[in-house]
């Protein structure tokens, strides 16, 4: 099977597999060569991957679309974070929160300024006759 994994900006993975494990909103499933054509919306989770070679690759995702056809599966998530192991994944999904918390407290902030901004704009607009 070919995997592609992909995020708004970015293909993440672009490669031959042997098997593929992720989580739907049914619960648990694995996908080989000869398995159906399916379409499976995914949940944040874990999504495994086997290598030809064996090798196992991990990716922690959030909600996404898996479809397979033929011998592609195309998967689309918003987030993605890939690790060998799932300490490594770990420590990689929490530095990529940590990141995120980070950027979300700078919108905030800048979104307040600008409230206040527009504030004090109508208020000078309306304010002396």
């Amino acid at each position: 099977m070919h995997l592609q994994v992909m995020q708004p900006t970015e293909i993440l993975i672009d490669q031959a597999v042997a098997k593929i494990t992720a989580e739907g909103q049914d619960g648990g499933f694995c996908l080989l060569p000869q398995h159906v054509d399916l379409v499976a919306a995914l949940v944040p989770g874990i999504l495994a991957f086997e290598l030809e070679g064996g090798e196992e690759v991990l990716l922690a995702i959030d909600d996404g679309i898996l479809v397979k056809q033929g011998a592609s599966v195309r998967v689309s998530v918003r987030n993605a974070v890939r690790g060998d192991h799932l300490e490594a994944l770990q420590q990689a999904v929490q530095q990529q929160f940590r990141h995120l918390d980070e950027r979300e407290q700078q919108a905030r902030h800048t979104l307040a300024h600008l409230e206040t901004s527009f504030i004090r704009e109508l208020i000078d607009l309306g304010g002396s006759p």
